[in-house]
């Protein structure tokens, strides 16, 4: 399975930006998809989850309010919308796939990952 990650860039804070996951190489709608982000000296943290239908969601609480994920299983592909950046919300942004179908929040139990999109949020 392979993931590829695209969207990012620099915003100024307040602004908007939709990055998308394509994911190839297997039937896509089985698996949760997350986001996780990482930034400098950080560890790699929980953004968003979406279970293999679309119809559960869970987000950080970081997230909650200002960020949206989707999926279009006909388009082998995942959302995250996300609004009202901060310059905080910089970091390089990652799709993951699970292969179980509840939602999980922990990197280590994501089987695929994606090669990262840089955000960056200027003041």
């Amino acid at each position: 399975v392979q993931l590829q990650a695209s969207g990012g860039g620099l915003v100024q804070a307040g602004g908007s930006l939709r990055l998308s996951c394509a994911v190839s190489g297997r039937t896509f709608s089985p698996y949760t998809m997350g986001w996780f982000r990482q930034a400098p000296g950080k560890e790699r943290e929980f953004v968003a989850a979406i279970s293999w239908s679309g119809s559960r969601k869970y987000y950080a609480d970081s997230a909650k309010g200002r960020f949206t994920i989707s999926r279009d299983n006909a388009k082998n592909t995942v959302y995250l919308q996300m609004s009202s950046l901060k310059p905080e919300d910089t970091a390089v942004y990652y799709c993951a796939g699970d292969t179980q179908t509840y939602i999980r929040v922990m990197a280590s139990d994501y089987d695929y990952w994606g090669q990262g999109t840089q955000v960056t949020v200027s003041s």
